[in-house]
């Protein structure tokens, strides 16, 4: 997959060189390296010139990115993309359940790697496949797939920064008291699992989660969630502990038999793309399966 992107030098950028200017732009070390390895992939005003080059008023950077390999660990197949944004950085799905992101040794041809290496066969492009926002298995909604590493990395500093923000909404068990409030209790994984997560105020990372009660029902309440963190099963060990766990979730709420997977959904994304600068808002409608608990919700 092949970039060309463009900058103008204002004030306060004047002085500096390219690569501390395309470090503030969000380039990593890697995307420095791999651009110095291919010729002409930097120039200033349609010059070539090294990246220790100091920027002045005005001039005009292009980086032309050049990624002809496609990664050839993943199988490409026809599965069905429910795509909701696309441009020249970014690709986001509305992921379904039973779609793990990734393939593994018992889901080798069924993820949604597979499907977004087709989807880019078809189109005789390159391919390296880099999901931003990894979603459990059957955890339904957006997730954002880099279309190439200065993508990838720009993405990842949204992350970290906490100005990419990512709404949930969950059906969990009981009536949720208080009906709003922040979670902060840091997540661990549990002695002798590979999977399971449990707060451990020792042990654990640093997570937080915020949320806000949506609707009542039967005894269940409809959450929409925002993560602060992005820890491992976050918002599954963080209902859990609350004691309002998700329905459906085999894990961490075994005795649910309401639903067959986990009532957990990536609703909404919102964040100023980093190289377009627009202001998006991203939103997945509740799946049907959600719907059933909660029908009259214009989500």
């Amino acid at each position: 997959m092949n970039r060309t992107l463009h900058y103008t030098i204002h004030e306060p950028y004047v002085n500096l060189t390219i690569t501390d200017y395309l470090k503030l732009q969000g380039y990593s070390h890697r995307n420095l390296v791999t651009l110095k390895k291919i010729p002409q992939s930097i120039l200033v005003n349609n010059q070539w010139v090294y990246t220790s080059y100091i920027l002045k008023l005005d001039d005009q950077i292009t980086i032309h990115l050049i990624e002809d390999e496609t990664e050839g660990t993943i199988v490409p197949v026809a599965l069905p993309l429910n795509i909701i944004y696309e441009d020249e950085d970014i690709l986001v799905i509305n992921k379904d359940s039973n779609c793990p992101i990734h393939p593994s040794l018992h889901n080798y041809d069924n993820t949604l790697a597979n499907g977004v290496m087709h989807y880019y066969k078809q189109q005789g492009k390159a391919f390296v496949f880099r999901c931003v926002n990894r979603l459990d298995r059957d955890t339904t909604g957006l997730t954002i797939v880099a279309k190439h590493s200065i993508a990838a990395s720009n993405f990842s500093t949204l992350i970290s920064e906490k100005t990419l923000k990512r709404t949930y909404l969950a059906i969990c068990e009981g009536d949720v008291y208080p009906s709003a409030g922040t979670i902060s209790a840091p997540i661990a994984r549990v002695a002798g699992s590979t999977i399971e997560r449990t707060v451990d105020f020792e042990h654990g990372e640093h997570a937080v989660t915020h949320y806000e009660t949506i609707e009542k029902k039967d005894g269940l309440t409809l959450l929409a969630l925002r993560l602060e963190t992005g820890r491992t099963h976050q918002i599954r060990v963080h209902m859990k502990y609350l004691s309002y766990p998700i329905i459906g979730d085999f894990l961490y709420h075994p005795s649910s038999l309401q639903m067959p997977r986990q009532a957990l959904h990536a609703y909404q994304l919102e964040f100023t793309h980093p190289f377009t600068k627009e202001h998006l808002i991203l939103k997945a409608p509740l799946p049907k399966d959600m719907l059933h608990f909660f029908s009259n919700i214009p989500f």
